[in-house]
C-alpha cells in the first residue's frame, strides 16, 4: 500500500511539474510577431536620412510597417513645398513611399498650433495627430520599436 502511494504521488508530480517544464520547442511554435517601426523625426534637417533610412529599411524587411512621426522642428519637411538641402521636393518621396502602403507620416497638431501654421500647410499624405509625443508613446505600447534618426 505504502508503495502504491508513493508511485500515484510521483506521477502526479510528474504530470504537475513535468509538462510546465517541458521545452517550447515541443509544443507549438509561436506565432511570427509583425515587424513594426516608428521613427520618431524632431529635426527636419535629419528627414533626408531618415527617408533613405526608410528606402533601405523597407528593401531589407518588405513587410515592415512604419510609421513617421514628426514634431517640432521635424514637421517641416511634411509642408506644402518643403525642399531638402539640394533643393528636391520632400513631398516626392513621401508619396513614393506611402504608395508602398507600409509607411504613414503623422504631423504633431500641437506644433502646427504652437508655431502658427495652417493645418492646410501639411501635405495630404500626412495625418495630422493631436500629440506627436503621445504618438509615439501610444505606437510603443502597441509593440512598435522606437527609431530616432
Amino acid at each position: 500500500m505504502k508503495i502504491l502511494r508513493i508511485l500515484v504521488l510521483a506521477l502526479l508530480a510528474w504530470v504537475t511539474f513535468g509538462a510546465a517544464a517541458r521545452p517550447l520547442s515541443m509544443g507549438a511554435a509561436p506565432a511570427p510577431r509583425e515587424e513594426k517601426v516608428v521613427y520618431h523625426i524632431t529635426d527636419a534637417k535629419l528627414a533626408t536620412g531618415a527617408l533613405n533610412n526608410i528606402r533601405n529599411h523597407l528593401k531589407a524587411s518588405p513587410g515592415v510597417k512604419i510609421v513617421v512621426v514628426a514634431n517640432g522642428a521635424g514637421i517641416d519637411f511634411l509642408l506644402e513645398g518643403a525642399t531638402n538641402a539640394n533643393g528636391n521636393p520632400y513631398d516626392a518621396t513621401v508619396q513614393e513611399l506611402v504608395m508602398r502602403n507600409r509607411v504613414e507620416f503623422r504631423v504633431c497638431n500641437n506644433t502646427l498650433e504652437a508655431r502658427h501654421i495652417d493645418k492646410s500647410r501639411v501635405i495630404p499624405e500626412a495625418t495630422i495627430v493631436p500629440s506627436g509625443v503621445a504618438e509615439v508613446a501610444r505606437l510603443q505600447m502597441e509593440g512598435y520599436a522606437y527609431l530616432k534618426p
